[in-house]
């Protein structure tokens, strides 16, 4: 990487905002297409009512709630690698910063979206906001659900500002290389950013700040999560190792996201001299650890549930695995903990295909942890008389795919007219590796 040039780094980057191919427009009319279909199925839930999804007693929370724990996980993945590596100074993180920083932004969008479909009459939200009213409303402060509307937003705060922050260097490169309408649009985002020793003193304070500021909301944002499950009572759910185990595993899907987007970005974009083969296997290496984290998590409960002697938190655990949901279990844990340690053979973590192919089984693997965990315990709660069986309908299938479908929509928007690799931080990385070849 040190053999590129400044001049190089630029063109690379700017040359992928130039007028987009026929193919890139297919890609993003077919994600479009699929978010329509999602707004319709919105708009005749909203008509028909909740009924449409196959939730019902005893199952409350399906697979719109298994969405959104999903998608706030895959959205830690942006601020581990860019405030955590940032601050231990790993600088494999500095070409893939960028696009993970983006994710961060738009899974925490989506994610935030899931709840308002899951509360059905979606108009009632304005009861759960702290405003005066005529019928003295106010919202439980101490519910684990309000919890969720603070850390999120603070989240998706700090995030945006983060991100906002790190491209306005190289808003100031494309206002410099732009004519016109595209000129004017990047003046007032670089915010007249002129390269100043004061500016760069400043930037770099700000952006140790926020990614200070960052770091803690790692572990907050989703531990705040788990405690939606952790302080209830439901067999499987209320237990302390929740806090730590949601933290690892968010951590785990956000970095398999990482590897499912960085590689056709490299290949459509063509990166392989920024985003090298060697950051790659930085990633699945990362990936082995928090597999390992998750794997533990999962042996944890298990030892927990039988030295308790609680008859009914052996009897769940036993009924996620051998019962009517243990073709999901396996899933999960042969995605999770086994596939990833495919990571360990150098071959496999040093080749393209095996990285995107294991990426997409951990991606999977961490969705059916979410449904295993919510919909094995309401399932099989206390009551034999209560147990209920749940599958999902069409409807909740497509809201799923909605949500894919919106994120790569915006994240196709994002790569073809803002800078998907931060040109500054490019440059600070090849500085520092010549200073160091030449000590």
């Amino acid at each position: 990487m040190s053999q590129l040039t400044f001049e190089q780094i630029n063109s690379a980057v700017l040359t992928t905002l130039i007028k987009p191919t026929p193919r890139y427009w297919r890609f993003v009319g077919l994600a479009f297409v699929g978010i329509l279909i999602f707004l319709g199925c919105w708009a005749y839930q909203l008509s028909m009512g909740l009924g449409v999804a196959g939730m019902n007693t005893p199952v409350h929370w399906g697979t719109y709630l298994i969405n959104f724990v999903f998608w706030v996980g895959i959205a830690h993945s942006g601020t581990l690698i860019s405030a955590i590596l940032f601050l231990f100074r790993a600088g494999w993180r500095n070409p893939i910063a960028r696009a993970a920083e983006t994710m961060t932004v738009f899974a925490v969008m989506i994610a935030g979206m899931y709840p308002l479909i899951h509360l059905g009459r979606v108009w009632v939200v304005f009861y759960m906001l702290p405003l005066p009213n005529q019928r003295f409303l106010w919202p439980n402060f101490q519910s684990p659900l309000i919890f969720d509307i603070v850390a999120i937003s603070t989240y998706f705060t700090v995030s945006s500002m983060f991100w906002y922050t790190g491209m306005v260097p190289d808003f100031a490169i494309i206002r410099d290389r732009a004519e016109g309408v595209r000129k004017k649009i990047f003046s007032a985002l670089a915010l007249g950013w002129t390269g100043e020793t004061g500016q760069w003193l400043n930037y770099s304070r700000g952006y140790l700040l926020f990614a200070g500021l960052a770091t803690p909301l790692v572990i907050s944002v989703h531990s705040v999560v788990s405690w939606d499950f952790a302080l209830g009572v439901t067999p499987g759910w209320h237990t302390t190792i929740f806090a730590p185990y949601f933290v690892a595993g968010a951590i785990h899907s956000g970095l398999a996201m990482v590897l499912t987007l960085m590689i056709p970005l490299r290949k459509l974009f063509h990166y392989e001299k920024i985003i090298t083969v060697e950051v790659l296997e930085s990633v699945a290496k990362t990936i082995i650890f928090t597999g390992l984290i998750v794997g533990f998590a999962y042996g944890t409960e298990i030892f927990i549930a039988w030295y308790s002697r609680s008859i009914v938190e052996m009897e769940s655990f036993w009924w996620r695995a051998f019962g009517d949901y243990d073709i999901q279990y396996w899933i999960m844990v042969i995605c999770n903990t086994a596939i990833p340690l495919l990571f360990l053979i150098k071959k496999i973590r040093t080749r393209i295909i095996p990285l995107f192919i294991i990426s997409i089984f951990v991606n999977i693997g961490m969705w059916m942890e979410r449904f295993v965990i919510i919909i094995g315990s309401v399932a099989h709660d206390f009551l034999p008389n209560a147990w209920g069986h749940y599958s999902p309908t069409p409807i909740e299938f497509v809201f799923m795919l909605g949500g894919f479908c919106i994120f790569i929509f915006l994240f196709l928007l994002f790569a073809k007219h803002l800078p998907s690799v931060s040109m500054t931080e490019m440059k600070e990385l090849i500085h520092h590796e010549e200073e160091h070849h030449e000590h």
